[in-house]
């Protein structure tokens, strides 16, 4: 494999917060072990059931701390008085800076654990076989494949890039950032490699849009005498649901019950089967397999949602999030996604509406791009468009392509000349190359007798030699 240049890492300014209010057990520990009286911070304690002995050796008491620590206020307190007393100078080893890395992982604060990795280089302490997993975990989640690269290059310096751990978290950051070719190289390497590093390539694949390979390396695995576990086997059932193939679904099926796991993982890959079956188009089936759970989350009920919306189920769809809600179980941004699709699909305006509201009054959840575009189809298959109109010029983020796709469809379908116009000249300069929207919009010239238009829109596709591709036209929404 290519090898990596080392990364030039620096130590990065921490900024101390500013005094807040801390738990009893913090503020006890920290005043007691703070060097001085110009390093002290000023805390003001709340109750806590239980406050450990503020002269516990800092060796063992701040790894407690930073492992129950259930909050970024007061784990920043904890890394500012870490700082301030030069506790890593005196505990120089790699697992109290690991520890901190995976505070600020786990608490989701992914760009300040490689912060912290750095100064953890910057130092000149030297990562582990617990460092890289952890570290990749984040540059994962902040999108950060350039810095994974530097990792590599680290890793393999240190000879841990065939580590079980270090190579499953690299086939996945590799395939997570679209670098196929990169993920593969990292699984090629290593011909003993282990079950982790399998499942990292199958999930990979299948949430790279690469359900057929992703499937094809489950059946090598299985050749190989491998056991799936439960992350393998949400990797291929997706995969499966992706590809719409029941038969495997049934196949698969077996598998699931076959592996071992924990209550979690069940809960897991249960839910798997679900979102299996719905994208299989067998809703009975997804609906058995959902009836049949001890217990459901979220992501449960969401399955069903999606999947009674994709089918065009709008009544099933809103039934299930009513149960949904009266079951206790809080809705999530992917929730009222299904919820507005399978509006769109019954053409209930009111009703999303109604949604979108409790969605951003009742449960405080912000609106993403996939929201507005649900809202804007919504609209626009109504005829509303001059409230689609209004909603894509109040969204807080710059529309991409696909919803002026749906308010493009919905002035194909009711004629809008005045705001097709509008939008051919925005989908024009996102996609200049498109010439979709030069179609539809000839398509809604004639719709009104404007043949002088049509002809005009056709001799500007012609002077930019864009010749529309035989049976291929830009994708809209109308019924």
């Amino acid at each position: 494999m290519t090898s990596f240049h080392p990364p030039r890492l620096r130590l990065s300014v921490v900024k101390i917060p500013k005094p807040q209010i801390v738990s009893r057990h913090v503020c006890n520990f920290l005043a007691a072990t703070t060097l001085s009286s110009d390093a002290q911070l000023d805390f003001h304690p709340t109750s806590h059931p239980s406050s450990p002995d503020p002269i516990q050796d800092p060796a063992q008491a701040i790894p407690s701390l930073l492992s129950n620590c259930p909050n970024l206020l007061e784990l920043n307190q904890i890394h500012a008085h870490i700082i301030r007393t030069r506790f890593l100078e005196s505990y120089p080893a790699s697992f109290q800076w690991n520890n901190i890395i995976r505070s600020y992982t786990r608490l989701e604060n992914y760009r300040h654990a490689l912060r912290v990795y750095t100064a953890m280089s910057g130092a000149g302490v030297s990562p582990d076989s617990y460092t890289i997993p952890i570290v990749l975990k984040a540059v994962c989640q902040a999108f950060a494949v350039g810095f994974g690269r530097q990792v590599h290059s680290v890793a393999i310096r240190h000879g841990l890039e065939s580590n079980e751990y270090c190579e499953s978290g690299f086939i996945s950051m590799y395939s997570k950032g679209g670098e196929f070719e990169n993920a593969r190289k990292v699984f090629d390497q290593n011909p003993q490699r282990k079950l982790g590093s399998w499942s990292a390539i199958i999930c990979g694949l299948s949430q790279g849009g690469r359900a057929k390979e992703a499937v094809a390396m489950f059946m090598e695995m299985k050749k190989c005498g491998f056991e799936p576990d439960d992350v393998t086997m949400v990797g291929v059932t997706s995969a499966c649901g992706s590809l719409g193939q029941l038969n495997l679904a049934l196949q698969l099926h077996k598998c699931v019950y076959q592996v071992k796991r924990s209550e979690k993982s069940h809960i897991l890959t249960l839910n798997s089967l679900v979102d299996m079956y719905g994208k299989c188009g067998r809703m009975d089936l997804a609906y058995r397999a959902f009836s049949r759970m001890d217990e459901r989350n979220v992501s449960s009920w969401t399955s069903m949602i999606v999947g009674y919306a994709m089918h065009g189920q709008m009544n099933a769809a809103l039934k299930c999030f009513k149960n949904m809600r009266e079951a206790g179980i809080r809705p999530n941004h992917v929730t009222f996604i299904g919820v507005l699709s399978a509006c769109v699909h019954g053409g209930a305006v009111q009703e999303g509406k109604h949604y979108f509201d409790m969605m951003t009054t009742t449960y405080r959840i912000v609106p993403g791009m996939q929201h507005f575009g649900c809202m804007v189809d919504l609209l626009g298959r109504a005829g509303l468009l001059e409230e689609a109109r209004e909603m894509v010029e109040r969204m807080p983020m710059k529309p991409n392509i696909i919803v002026w796709g749906c308010l493009m469809g919905g002035c194909e379908k009711h004629g809008n000349v005045k705001i097709g116009e509008w939008v051919a000249e925005h989908m024009i300069e996102l996609e200049p190359w498109n010439d979709g929207v030069f179609v539809v919009l000839s398509n809604i010239y004639a719709s009104r007798g404007l043949w002088r238009e049509v002809e005009r829109v056709r001799g500007i596709m012609k002077e930019r030699k864009l010749d529309k591709v035989p049976a291929y036209s830009f994708t809209t929404n109308a019924d």
